[in-house]
């Protein structure tokens, strides 16, 4: 009987707790996200333009070449992966006429997808 009851028990909660977990990935992806936005800002101040898709968020760290008014860094440590370990991906100009793109593609780690696996942008 005791058995039953803590089977029940972590069939009612588990699926709660990981649901949670799961919104938890998607915010942090999201700040992380805001973060860069605002990092991307200030390079743009210093330099006149955002770094190019090449340079990507790496030049927020270290210095590009052949870049003068860099006053970097404007992040404090390396560029992060997101939440679920890969690589945020970078493009300037945006895919859709914007100055720049920030995409993570989500748990799945693969374009589109939808609940966690969806992709998680600057837009």
């Amino acid at each position: 009987m005791v058995v039953a009851i803590i089977a029940l028990l972590v069939g009612v909660v588990a699926p709660r707790y990981f649901a949670q977990i799961g919104k938890s990935e998607v915010t942090a992806t999201k700040a992380q996200i805001d973060a860069f936005g605002k990092a991307l800002a200030q390079y743009r101040l210093d330099t006149g333009h955002y770094p190019t898709t090449e340079e990507g968020l790496g030049a927020l760290v270290k210095q590009p070449p052949n870049e003068p008014n860099w006053h970097g860094p404007y992040l404090v440590k390396s560029v992060p992966l997101d939440s679920w370990g890969n690589p945020y991906v970078y493009r300037s100009p945006g895919a859709q006429g914007d100055d720049y793109d920030i995409v993570s593609y989500g748990k799945d780690g693969q374009p589109g997808g939808s609940g966690e696996s969806a992709d998680i942008t600057n837009h």
